[in-house]
């Protein structure tokens, strides 16, 4: 196993809506961070192709059968990630080329339901993982199904197990024994851009967890928005919704807060707020060693025998066909 990884948060905003303009954005921004030496590269939630940002800003937004609401869903629908698929094999050639494991967040289109989806891929460009959320959060239950138990898994890397968990699942108590039950060397904590409150959760989990934490956040303006929504270049009632976000083209949306979070709950590198760029870091892994001589949830400051958790890791379809397998990727991994 590595002792020392360099990681790299891309804090960069998507093309806003535009599935084939952000993944060919990843590709440069990817081999940028890999050209300086990061081994791991990591994007923010649902960067493919933007997080939903008109659900708590645009009025309008939550009205039933309001034609631009349900003209921006399709818009969104149309730019969702489907896995497996052309989309997935792009994101394995990225990690392949980069020679660097990838993290990435997504809209994921699977029958007629969006998933917030976060998706990991081996450097091999053969393997991934994909956590889809659990629990959409309040306004995000307009636009996302829930994903269940069979995604919380990791990756075995160079540098020990790689997993993640997205947004406010960080305040899931038994989301997160879960996922220090798989031991993680570095886990990546995805948010929208990642306030105060976020930066509370994601600095307790890597105390709790002893494990280094990545916490992925965007930057994004209006006119970012905007801008993505006119490289469709559709005509579309989505538009009024957009236009209806308050503020300036300028003004920031977003603001970014990338960070990186060591073991001891202090900051590694940044936060960096309102600026578009890549945020870099050194991890020394055998801080998580040492950080195990007072706590470990999962082992000598667990007891078992008065608590105890049972997780439900099988894949909950709705109806099942005795003739048919399961999909390649059903239960959260997949080779190519």
């Amino acid at each position: 196993m590595n002792d020392t990884v360099k990681v790299a948060i891309v804090q960069h905003p998507p093309v806003f809506l535009n599935l084939g303009g952000s993944l060919r954005k990843a590709r440069g921004l990817v081999e940028e961070a890999a050209g300086q030496g990061a081994e791991l590269i990591v994007f923010p939630e649902t960067w493919l192709p933007g997080y939903p940002v008109w659900l708590d800003a645009s009025p309008g937004a939550a009205l039933w059968d309001h034609p631009p609401a349900k003209a921006l869903y399709r818009l969104l629908a149309e730019n969702a990630v489907s896995l497996p698929g052309p989309h997935l094999d792009a994101l394995l050639d990225m990690a392949a080329g980069a020679g660097a494991y990838l993290v990435i967040g997504a809209h994921e289109r699977r029958g007629g339901t969006l998933y917030n989806s976060l998706i990991i891929l081996d450097r091999d460009g053969q393997t991934y993982r994909i956590h889809r959320k659990l629990m959409p959060t309040y306004t995000e239950r307009l636009v996302w199904g829930r994903g269940d138990g069979s995604t919380l898994r990791v990756l075995p890397t160079d540098f020990g197990h790689l997993g993640g968990l997205i947004c406010w699942e960080h305040w899931m108590p038994l989301a997160r024994a879960a996922m220090h039950a798989r031991h993680e060397m570095i886990h990546v904590a995805q948010w929208p851009w990642v306030r105060e409150l976020h930066h509370i959760a994601s600095r307790h989990y890597a105390f709790e967890g002893q494990c280094f934490v990545m916490a992925a956040g965007s930057v994004l303006t209006k006119g970012d928005v905007l801008e993505g929504y006119r490289s469709l270049d559709v005509e579309s009632e989505a538009i009024e919704i957009l236009e209806g976000i308050p503020g300036d083209p300028e003004g920031w949306i977003m603001r970014g807060g990338s960070a990186v979070i060591g073991p001891d709950a202090e900051f590694v590198a940044g936060p960096v707020y309102e600026e578009a760029c890549l945020v870099f870091a050194d991890v020394s892994l055998d801080r998580t060693a040492e950080g195990h001589l007072a706590l470990d949830t999962d082992g000598h400051y667990a007891r078992p025998d008065v608590f105890h958790l049972e997780v439900n890791d099988r894949p909950r379809p709705r109806v099942s066909f005795t003739s048919e397998q399961s999909p390649r990727g059903a239960c959260g991994e997949g080779n190519r």
